[in-house]
Formats: C-alpha cells, sequence, structure tokens
C-alpha cells in the first residue's frame, strides 16, 4: 500500500467517515423536504409537469435514436407522488419500443430489469412497490431514474438504498442515464460521494438541465 511505503501519502480516493455521516445526515434531511414539496403539489401539478417530460424525452429520443423500434428503455412504477409516465410508456410501446421495469432481486444487490406492458401480472415488489410478475431479465439501452434531487454537475439524490449506483457500477453495457425529476428539485450540489456516479443526462419539465458532453 502506498500509505504504508510513503506515510504521508494522501489518497484523494479515501473516505472521510466523518464527514460521510455529515453527507448522510444533511442528505436525509434533504431527502425529506424535497419528498414534503413534492408530495405538496396537487395531482394536475403533476400531471403537467409529467407531461411536458415525456414531450422532451421524446425529442431527446428523436436526436439521439433514429428509430426507437426495438429500443429497450427502463422506466418506474410511480409511488411518494413521483411523476407518471405510464401514459406515455404505452406510447412507447405502441412504438415498437421495450419497456422495463427494476426489480428488487435481493437486498443490496443490483436491480434486475423485466419487460413490463400494461396487462402484463404484476406482483407486490421491494418497499411494496409493483413489479411484472416473472418474464426474462433484459439489459436495458436506456434508463430513466426518477429524481429526488439533483445538481447541476449530473448527480442524482434518491431514497437512499444505493440500488441505483449499485447496478450502473455492473452493468454492461452500461445503458444511457437520464434522471427525471421537478425543476423545483435543483440542489447546488449533493455533495457526491466516490459511490455516486453521474447521470449522462438530467431532464425536468423545463428542459436539459445538464449533459455530458460524451453521453
Amino acid at each position: 500500500m502506498a500509505c504504508e511505503i510513503a506515510p504521508d501519502y494522501f489518497d484523494p480516493l479515501a473516505v472521510d467517515q466523518e464527514q460521510a455521516r455529515d453527507v448522510a445526515r444533511w442528505r436525509k434531511a434533504e431527502r425529506a423536504r424535497l419528498l414534503a414539496d413534492r408530495q405538496a403539489l396537487s395531482v394536475s401539478q403533476r400531471r403537467a409537469a409529467a407531461d411536458m417530460i415525456a414531450a422532451r424525452v421524446d425529442t431527446l429520443l428523436a436526436e439521439r435514436f433514429p428509430n426507437i423500434d426495438g429500443l429497450t428503455l427502463s422506466a418506474w412504477w410511480p409511488i411518494k407522488a413521483e411523476l407518471n409516465l405510464r401514459p406515455w410508456l404505452e406510447s412507447l410501446l405502441a412504438r415498437g419500443a421495450n419497456v422495463t421495469l427494476p426489480v428488487v432481486t435481493a437486498p443490496s444487490a443490483p436491480l434486475a430489469f423485466r419487460l413490463w406492458t400494461p396487462d402484463c401480472r404484476m406482483v407486490q415488489g421491494f418497499w411494496k412497490i409493483p413489479v411484472p410478475a416473472d418474464g426474462p431479465e433484459v439489459v436495458p439501452d436506456l434508463t430513466l431514474a426518477p429524481l429526488v434531487g439533483w445538481d447541476p454537475a449530473g448527480f442524482r439524490l434518491g431514497y437512499g438504498g444505493g440500488y441505483f449506483d449499485r447496478t450502473l457500477a455492473v452493468l454492461s453495457p452500461r445503458p444511457m442515464t437520464i434522471g427525471i425529476g421537478l425543476q423545483s428539485a435543483r440542489l447546488a450540489t449533493i455533495f457526491p460521494q466516490p459511490h455516486d456516479i453521474a447521470l449522462d443526462v438530467i431532464l425536468t419539465e423545463a428542459g436539459v438541465q445538464y449533459e455530458q458532453k460524451d453521453a
């Protein structure tokens, strides 16, 4: 180890445990605040935001994928006042795309993705979230990730379980990642830690807020 050879060696990837605890406490408080703010929005406000975002994702897909026929995309089943994109997902299916939903197969394990259609059999999964009951597991070409919060550097504040980052770290090939959230959920920074993985794009009802140059 470098620190044994040179005691004054500084590892820039090392984690300061006290700082990590401070960040975790801060994230917990911000997560609660942002979830309360989102819950306070009316159903019509959330529906309008979802409709605007769906149109903006369509524009982004048209720029990146000349033909979405056969494209496999992962989304989410809305919980905790999340934006409901299911009507738009159904339109993707009608255009020939494949839609998947994430499935927790074991605590703290990377997510799996199962194909979804409006008439597929659903069961109650982890956190009581409905998931496809069966069917093949696939690797999506594109993942949409719901954002509790986000920052201008492309980092996502989620629910704190680490499932999304853990999944991105092992998927091969790694899919394009688009974070979907509200403009009001913008944070100056989430204080990214070594395990945090920046998204390729962050998109809100106001448009694209972040995009990796090589994404």
